[in-house]
């Protein structure tokens, strides 16, 4: 069923102004559609604008970047708590806050970001570096090897003097990875899946105190 579409009725034109729903709008002229269900709201032009940042944020087509962006406008011009946005936006907590910590790398690991040089996996990783001169060599290191996110924990851990997991990289099955994404994108992080025949494990990724506090309380309903 298709999602109704948010208006509001504005007096001065006696016409109602879409606030939400654009892209279900030209989807259902697209589908030949002549009738679509609408909800009328009375909104402040803060509410407005509210509304049409958040259809913003739901596009598919955002980057990683942009997404954290538009997350930090809604909690420092609406006042919106992680929870609140997490609630707006249809993702969980947890994926709110990592995404919003993609902001305090430094702008030369960002650039490289915005321009696909390295991937939000390899981003969420250098974020346990503790200095931002670290954060930047390393992210030059994964562009000039054309380092995979594993590698890249592997190179963080030998930064930070830990040793490196050594469990060799498996061929994933497609099944097995449209898990592991879909974990990612509700809990926010990586998810790895090992699956044999008699059962398996599964390792949730975390780079930092921080965001294993918040993973834990969103696996346990806190």
């Amino acid at each position: 069923m298709l999602q109704p579409l948010v208006v509001t009725f504005d007096p001065l034109t006696g016409l109602y102004t879409l606030i939400a729903g654009e892209r279900r709008l030209r989807a259902s002229k697209l589908a030949g559609l002549d009738r679509v269900p609408v909800i009328v709201r009375e909104v402040t032009n803060q509410e407005r604008l509210e509304l049409a940042l958040i259809e913003n944020v739901q596009r598919a087509d955002l980057s990683p970047l942009e997404t954290a962006e538009a997350y930090r406008e809604l909690a420092e011009d609406f006042h919106l708590s992680h929870e609140e946005i997490s609630t707006r936006v249809g993702k969980s907590r947890v994926s709110v806050t990592n995404t919003l910590r993609l902001l305090k790398l430094p702008d030369s690991v960002l650039k490289s970001l915005a321009e696909g040089q390295i991937s939000e996996g390899h981003a969420r990783v250098l974020l346990a570096l503790p200095t931002p001169q670290a954060q930047n060599a390393a992210c030059q290191s994964i562009i000039a090897h054309e380092m995979n996110v594993r590698q890249t924990e592997e190179l963080v851990h030998k930064l930070m003097g830990q040793k490196p997991e050594s469990t060799p990289e498996k061929v994933i099955s497609p099944e097995i990875k449209e898990v592991e994404e879909r974990l990612r994108d509700k809990l926010g992080t990586r998810v790895t899946l090992q699956h044999g025949k008699k059962g398996g494990s599964l390792t949730i990724h975390y780079y930092s105190d921080e965001e294993l506090d918040s993973l834990l309380r969103q696996l346990l309903g806190e």
